[in-house]
């Protein structure tokens, strides 16, 4: 059986939450809209302060920090940052033909970190919940890499 067919509940597992990470980071662009027509604030580019028939009334506080925007902004970057790792990893930790139990606990439990950490920036937990959070996502990483590196060099 091949590594990567649906077929293969490893590779299932992983496609199930490489989607999830996957729309969970595009979600993040859309919050970023939202939040900026609500505040009617947090563009980024002098034009976007033109009248238009979505801008209706113009002001200079549009453009510049905006902290409800801002944060959406800051959560993104961390997906962007991280979430490429686990698409890139999980896929290599695959080929090593892990346990499928062992491979649901870390594939579902990065999703988990992230959906968690996720909701703690957004309500402003302090950085140890959020680093907290963010440190057992990175723990699995290096655990799948490390696997991944190990069956590679025949250990």
């Amino acid at each position: 059986m091949s590594d990567f067919t649906l077929q293969n509940p490893v590779f299932a597992t992983y496609v199930v939450a490489a989607c999830l990470m996957i729309l969970k980071a595009v979600a993040m662009s859309w919050l970023t809209v939202v939040r900026m027509v609500g505040a009617n604030a947090g563009f980024r580019n002098p034009e976007d302060m033109k009248k238009t028939p979505m801008n209706p009334k113009p002001h200079s506080g549009q453009v510049g920090p905006n902290e409800s925007v801002d944060r959406i902004r800051r959560i993104h970057l961390n997906d962007l940052e991280n979430i490429p790792f686990f698409l890139v990893a999980g896929l290599l930790y695959v080929t090593t033909a892990p346990d499928l139990v062992l491979a649901q606990w870390l594939f579902y439990g990065y999703v988990v970190s992230r959906l968690l950490h996720f909701i703690a920036y957004l309500s402003a937990q302090i950085h140890e919940v959020r680093a907290t959070l963010w440190t057992v996502g990175s723990v699995i990483l290096i655990y799948m890499t490390g696997a991944t590196l190990a069956k590679a060099l025949g250990y």
